[in-house]
């Protein structure tokens, strides 16, 4: 079996290559010093990498590589611009190709929030007003990072439902193709609010679905786990068995819709795990239980993991990748039982997305 797994940094795009997911060959940079927030593998058809980069000379946007890295595409003209006179894009956050029954369509996921559709393969994007001209708008803040929409989840069945979270606002879900959204938000708690109950406002940092289950979501909230079972009208509280409700990333198992991974982090004014500890956390029952993943991870670990810094590919046995703020990328090849290192000495690392070759 051959996995390349891409790893965005704030300095480039690095691609490592693995026969057995646990010796591991690097290659990069590609985009040198170049931000690199977004990656993503579009397996539907020929493999193409895409990749959202930010140049400090030519600003934002967004490359395509149909070779893995050896050669990239980019446009002549800005494939995301915001037609509003009162937005510029600063920073493409996500990149998220559509399910299989839509071939061509990928979503893009900016800073400032907004969303933007493409519907030749990330080549170019339109703009979706009617997340733009939401009433909340206004109001959504900037969390620590930026303001920005960063995480995009399209209906597995159903084209005309996507959900989308950002910071800060929270989430918000469609069920019309994108022309109107609703906040969905109830059960999230926004700690930092007068009322901490809020219709939106909430610092969603991750969200992520299993496809066999469209109806069920779970979220990793600045504090705060939850998971959904009726397609994010309502949300509960899955921390309990974590050392800290804190964190950026979430993981689902490609194949089972009960099993997820997240890497907590001690607290806002403490991004680094609880005593420094590298530990990946693992659920088989949907979040009601969690164990600790160590072996292969060291202790004294004092950096982060960012929310597009963790992710699994779709293996048999899939195996399971983070990157961290201190340059170190870590992979297990059995769903986190045992972990490798893959890199160290890199940039920050701001995402990882991995993909099984066909051999």
């Amino acid at each position: 079996m051959r996995v390349v797994l891409a790893i965005g940094t704030r300095k480039g795009l690095w691609l490592a290559r693995s026969e057995d997911r646990v010796r591991w060959e690097l290659d990069g940079p590609h985009h040198a010093m170049q931000e690199v927030y977004a990656v993503a593998f579009d397996t539907r058809g020929p493999l193409r990498l895409l990749a959202g980069v930010s140049s400090p000379h030519f600003g934002p946007g967004v490359s395509l590589s149909d070779d893995l890295g050896v050669t990239w595409e980019e446009s002549a003209t800005p494939p995301i611009a915001f037609p509003v006179e009162d937005a510029a894009l600063e920073r493409v956050w996500q990149l998220q190709p559509a399910p299989a029954s839509q071939p061509g369509v990928v979503w893009a996921g900016t800073q400032p929030s907004a969303l933007f559709k493409s519907t030749d393969g990330g080549r170019s994007f339109e703009f979706v007003e009617g997340l733009w001209n939401h009433p909340h708008r206004p109001e959504w803040d900037a969390g620590f990072g930026g303001q920005a929409v960063h995480t995009i989840v399209p209906d597995p069945v159903d084209p005309d439902r996507v959900l989308v979270a950002m910071s800060t606002g929270g989430v918000y879900r469609t069920t019309d193709g994108g022309k109107s959204w609703e906040a969905r938000n109830k059960g999230i708690k926004a700690y930092f609010f007068p009322d901490p109950w809020p219709e939106f406002g909430q610092c969603v940092h991750k969200v992520a679905q299993h496809p066999a289950a469209p109806s069920r979501f779970y979220a990793q909230n600045h504090h705060g786990v939850y998971r959904s079972d009726d397609g994010g009208d309502s949300w509960r509280s899955i921390a309990s068995g974590l050392p800290t409700d804190f964190g950026f990333a979430m993981v689902v198992h490609p194949h089972d819709p009960d099993t997820i991974f997240t890497f907590p982090i001690e607290s806002d004014g403490n991004r680094f795990p609880p005593e420094g500890r590298c530990r990946v956390y693992r659920s088989r029952d949907a979040g009601e239980t969690w164990e600790a993943l160590t072996t292969g991870l060291p202790d004294s670990f004092w950096t982060a993991v960012m929310r597009d810094a963790m992710c699994a590919d779709d293996a048999e046995v899939p195996g399971v990748y983070f990157g961290s703020r201190s340059g170190e990328v870590y992979a297990s090849p059995d769903e986190g039982e045992t972990w490798h290192r893959v890199a160290a000495h890199l940039p920050d690392v701001m995402s990882v997305r991995a993909a099984v070759l066909p051999t």
